[in-house]
Formats: structure tokens, C-alpha cells, sequence
């Protein structure tokens, strides 16, 4: 299993160049917030995102892919 720790700093690191801020909240769920990092513009927020599944690298990158195309297709309607 990994740990909340490593999780958090694999998913960051999953949107860069993109500034990520992983929070555990008090439910064991995360809090998500991907943010462009010169200007603080939040480009995605999502919270409680469940651990229970992601315990494998392969679903974390499918969190992280979920996720950004997620941000694409915002941009794309905004």
C-alpha cells in the first residue's frame, strides 16, 4: 500500500508545470486544487476523492489523466 504521504506527492508532481496542492481532508478523502503558480488562478479544484482505490501506480495515473483532461475540456468550454 502507499502511503497518504507518497500518494500526495506523486499526484502533485502528476501536474506540473501546474502548481497541485494535495490535502488530506478529515475523512481520509483528498482535496485537489491544481492552480497555475505565477498568477494563483485555480484551474481545477475536486474534493473528496476517495484513497481506497488508488493503491497501485496505474491508478494514479488514471486519477491524474482523469483529472487533467478534466481541466482541457473546462478551458475548452470557458
Amino acid at each position: 500500500m502507499i502511503s497518504i504521504l507518497e500518494l500526495r506527492h506523486i499526484i502533485e508532481c502528476g501536474f506540473l508545470p501546474l502548481s497541485c496542492a494535495c490535502t488530506v481532508n478529515p475523512d481520509g478523502s483528498l482535496m485537489i486544487k491544481v492552480f497555475e503558480p505565477s498568477t494563483g488562478q485555480v484551474e481545477l479544484l475536486v474534493t473528496g476523492v476517495s484513497t481506497q482505490n488508488l493503491t497501485s501506480s496505474r491508478a494514479i495515473a488514471n486519477l491524474i489523466g482523469d483529472l487533467r483532461s478534466e481541466m482541457v475540456a473546462r478551458k475548452a468550454f470557458a
